[in-house]
């Protein structure tokens, strides 16, 4: 991967005395922003930690030189320098006057899609997913470049922070031949997007930071079209955005139905049950874990149908080391969310239906079909569990002797309660398990979760 900084550009902007020491720093290259607050000493933030640059205080003719030299402030108090990424904020007082200024060092990184540029030439929609600062804005960066100009697409970027292209009225070069629409306000992205497919017949559509019930509405207008999309949005995993009502219609959205008698039973579900309402607006999804490191969904109709059914789904990681190829492995996940059972309110408030307490793996129950698990109840009642394990005619013995268990299941609220529990069951080594409610429903799924 290579780094364009652009370092030099801003340096240029800032007095002599700030851009000398800078540029003579032996950790120039990990610096992130410069600080300049009138009647303070200027400062570096670096990766490894802040730094003074001059003994010196900044004064008003400080902060008109550095004004002077980049373009004008927007309503967000946002100001950069053409054809670069880096981006300076300030801080007026009451008068309107500028006060401060935060410079913000701006990054284009190339060959972070060294990860997933297979998916780029299926031609399929494509969402990101992943914590703030994790690289999102990056990545799209890097995709644009990519399509435009090593696949000859017509892409255009809806850039409502500028972000993606850079604060100024030409962008910068990281995103290739793609063209870019700056939004003048931020709840006017929606409407900026329908009007980047009507007016300029794009191949592909590039947004970031999709928030809000209408934006979602907007890129499924514009998947409907038959254009492609890159997006973005904050989330660590697909579950988040099911539990996420304004962007459900994302992934195809969510309905409560209730079945008939006879397609419950063949279901083998309750009647009341939540389901996908229509086609995804993504087909593919990627889950940023790390900056190398990635979960892909290949198929995002398939996840959500079974994520909702509470059933394994087949994923991707891929993790990329430098100088070595892109190792991909293909991993089972089970979401943890119950939903065949639970109201549609329950969904979207608490959705965790029982989960491990303590930090002791329980891996070595699992797959382990003729391998008798003994359980030791806390909380639960003795017969109800008995009555589950009955039914479920699983090789399951109950015990009340705790010394002799292999894995302990309770109320998750008496457990957290009792660390003493928690303590011996660490030092025997025994996996906890709490559930919400003392349910048949939830502890049968929990039995058959571990039992699978």
């Amino acid at each position: 991967m290579t780094r364009d900084e652009d370092l030099d550009k801003l340096l240029e902007t800032f007095p002599f005395f700030i851009h000398q020491y800078i540029s003579q720093h032996i950790y120039k290259d990990k610096i992130i922003e410069i600080v300049m607050d009138l009647g303070r000493r200027p400062e570096a933030r670096f990766s490894i930690g802040p730094e003074y640059l001059s003994q010196k205080l900044i004064s008003w003719q400080d902060l008109e030189y550095t004004t002077k030299r980049i373009s004008k402030f927007n309503n967000e108090n946002r100001a950069g320098i053409e054809r670069t990424l880096h981006r300076i904020s300030c801080i007026r007082n009451r008068q309107f006057l500028i006060t401060g200024l935060t410079c913000r060092i701006g990054r284009a990184i190339f060959g972070t899609i060294s990860l997933a540029r297979d998916l780029l030439e299926s031609g399929q929609s494509i969402l990101i997913l992943g914590k703030p600062g994790v690289g999102k804005t990056t990545i799209i960066r890097e995709i644009a470049r990519v399509l435009s100009d090593e696949m000859g697409k017509r892409v255009i970027i809806v850039d409502t922070s500028n972000e993606i292209a850079g604060n100024s009225d030409i962008p910068h070069p990281g995103i290739g031949r793609a063209r870019r629409m700056q939004v003048a306000q931020t709840d006017l992205q929606h409407q900026v997007m329908i009007e980047a497919v009507e007016n300029h017949m794009p191949q592909v559509i590039i947004i970031d930071e999709i928030g809000t019930e209408l934006e979602a509405l907007a890129a499924r207008t514009i998947a409907e079209k038959g254009v492609q999309l890159v997006g973005t949005t904050h989330g660590h995993c697909l579950e988040n955005l099911i539990k996420n009502p304004p962007l459900t219609d994302l992934i195809g959205g969510i309905q409560y139905v209730t079945l008939s008698d006879e397609e419950a039973k063949r279901r083998k579900t309750q009647k009341s049950i939540l389901e996908r309402k229509g086609y995804p607006a993504f087909q593919i999804a990627i889950e940023i874990n790390e900056e190398n490191s990635w979960t892909i969904h290949e198929n995002v109709q398939e996840s959500i149908d079974l994520l909702l059914r509470g059933q394994f789904i087949v994923t991707q990681n891929r993790v990329f080391i430098q100088n070595q190829k892109t190792s991909i492995k293909y991993k089972n996940f089970q979401s943890t969310t119950l939903f065949n059972n639970l109201h549609t309110s329950d969904i979207f408030k608490n959705s965790e239906s029982w989960s491990v307490v303590n930090n002791n793996i329980p891996t070595p129950f699992r797959n382990r079909q003729h391998t008798t698990l003994v359980i030791y109840s806390y909380s639960l009642s003795f017969n109800l569990l008995k009555e589950v394990v009955t039914k479920l005619n699983l090789n399951i013995t109950l015990t009340k002797e705790l010394k002799k268990a292999s894995l302990i299941i309770g109320l998750k609220k008496h457990l957290n309660q009792n660390l003493k529990l928690q303590k011996l069951a660490d030092q025997k080594k025994i996996p906890i398990y709490g559930v919400n409610r003392s349910s048949i429903y939830q502890i049968t799924k929990l039995l058959q979760f571990i039992r699978l």
